[in-house]
């Protein structure tokens, strides 16, 4: 049986599989929401030494993890997109800048929000802030250069460039506390040693954690189905889709 890898790549088939695919999702992330935030917050046993200021993680954690991941699926996108010449590559990095940027501000306002009861300030030039930081102006810097584009396609090759270079930052972020003797704690959770928090803690956090993988691909189909309309408005398929023939009558 013959695979067909490129199936999805094309803009119809995609536009297609996004509109099955994104109100499940949705549905999945609010339910994942509630839960997680019931759990964190409502079920989960005050910190010994935070109190319950630590609470803020179930939000800020996954905010972070979330913020990078999205990075690097925007440059594996880019990757795609300046070697097979895929149109729905810069779709794609383009439908997830906005979520990215959105979990890295998440994750700077929820850690000083942690900070300021911990450390005694909002803010710190700690290697592990300042790193993510500099990976939010990237998305920025990512969105802003692709808008001043008015060619598409010179647009996207030129955001891919920035998504690939800037990747780099994403091994600091995670790495900063190993590194450098900096104020941020150690991560309380790894794959390679039995997590240091109650056990209702992490359940809150994966179950928050999930619910923004689960947001982030909802939001992602919806916006990229959005730009294939966009992109390809001029096309047969494009013309024939209920949305689009009922404005135009």
């Amino acid at each position: 049986m013959t695979i067909r890898w490129f199936y999805y790549a094309a803009p119809q088939t995609f536009h297609g599989l996004a509109g099955r695919l994104w109100p499940w999702l949705a549905a999945l992330a609010a339910l994942l929401t509630v839960a997680g935030l019931w759990v964190g917050f409502a079920m989960a046993p005050s910190d010994a030494q935070q109190g319950e200021g630590y609470r803020i993680i179930f939000v800020h954690v996954p905010a972070s993890w979330m913020s990078m991941v999205i990075y690097m699926a925007m440059a594996f996108w880019s990757v795609l997109g300046l070697t097979f010449n895929t149109r729905l590559s810069g779709m794609m990095t383009r439908a997830l800048a906005p979520t990215g940027a959105m979990f890295a501000f998440l994750s700077l306002w929820t850690g000083a929000l942690w900070g300021k009861p911990m450390w005694g300030t909002w803010w710190v030039w700690d290697a592990r802030l300042t790193s993510e930081l500099i990976l939010f102006f990237l998305y920025l810097g990512y969105m802003a250069l692709t808008s001043a584009i008015d060619d598409v396609r010179r647009g996207d090759k030129a955001g891919s460039l920035i998504a690939i270079v800037g990747a780099i930052n994403v091994p600091i972020i995670y790495f900063s506390v190993k590194w450098w003797n900096t104020l941020h704690q150690g991560a309380s959770v790894s794959l390679t040693k039995s997590p240091s928090m109650a056990q209702l803690m992490l359940w809150g956090m994966l179950l928050m954690a999930l619910a923004f993988w689960f947001y982030t691909l909802a939001i992602v189909c919806y916006r990229v189905r959005s730009l294939i309309v966009e992109r390809e408005r001029h096309a047969d398929w494009v013309q024939a889709l209920p949305e689009v023939s009922g404005a135009r009558a």
